[in-house]
């Protein structure tokens, strides 16, 4: 027992903080209420291997002053789309899913809705089939006129 010292403790296995725990939220606070010395850095592109490329052209970002939208079906194409199916005696169902193979275009009722609303992002193929289905003109200088039969080429 004489080598033996009262006044030291040797305390074998206990581990310190793990890289996880060191990092946590919970960790740093008690660290700063202890009083001691941190380092915090943010990692940029952690993982990556793009420590000293800008990927964004942050000047012209910040000349950006519009905020971009898409652009959306205008009210006339709208209301020529419910004239032309009003016409045909069509409610927005009958030309979206179709009661007969003529006026169907294969779309969703909401999707008809949303044109004619001018809430929807123009799709040539949907205006295509919406122009065939009532016979008027949806696109270019000529809208709400007759849709013209185009001579197939051979």
């Amino acid at each position: 027992m004489a080598e033996s010292d009262w006044d030291t403790v040797t305390i074998l296995r206990k581990k310190g903080p793990t890289v996880a725990q060191s990092k946590s939220k919970q960790a740093v606070a008690a660290a700063q209420r202890r009083g001691e010395e941190l380092d915090t850095t943010k990692k940029w592109a952690a993982g990556q291997n793009k420590q000293h490329v800008i990927t964004k052209n942050t000047a012209k970002l910040d000349r950006e002053t519009e905020e971009l939208q898409h652009q959306r079906v205008s009210l006339e194409v709208g209301k020529v789309i419910q004239q032309g199916r009003q016409n045909q005696g069509l409610t927005q169902k009958d030309l979206a899913t179709g009661l007969d193979q003529i006026n169907k275009i294969n779309e969703k009722p909401q999707i008809i809705g949303d044109y004619e609303s001018g809430k929807a992002i123009p799709n040539n193929q949907v205006m295509g089939k919406i122009e065939r289905a009532i016979g008027l003109k949806l696109r270019g200088k000529d809208i709400g006129k007759p849709l013209e039969a185009v001579p197939k080429k051979k």
